[in-house]
């Protein structure tokens, strides 16, 4: 068994990717379809080329054969307050009715 990290930012390891390739997963996609791999913060961009050659090595592909996977920008840490209303607080109610 290898315990050794593919993916780093979800933390797959060989054998995960390993075993969704045997259950038939023949290209990144499906690979990140099973297992989460290439979701993380760097959107495969660390592990998708392992994962390809993984796939490759295993259906005895030539290089560049695996369909490549879809990328989607970095995603980056947003503060609570860029969703927050911009507008005036309501008023206190002052007249003790508790209206």
């Amino acid at each position: 068994m290898s315990k050794v990290p593919i993916c780093r930012c979800e933390e797959i390891t060989e054998d995960e990717i390993r075993q969704a390739i045997e259950e038939g997963a023949c290209t990144v996609n499906g690979v990140k379809k099973r297992t989460g791999a290439g979701m993380g913060l760097c959107q495969g961009r660390t592990c998708r080329k392992l994962i390809a050659r993984m796939i490759e090595q295993h259906y005895e592909m030539k290089p560049g054969e695996v369909e490549s996977s879809t990328v989607r920008a970095p995603v980056r840490p947003v503060k609570v307050d860029t969703f927050l209303c911009q507008c005036e607080p309501p008023e206190k109610n002052t007249n003790g009715d508790g209206r």
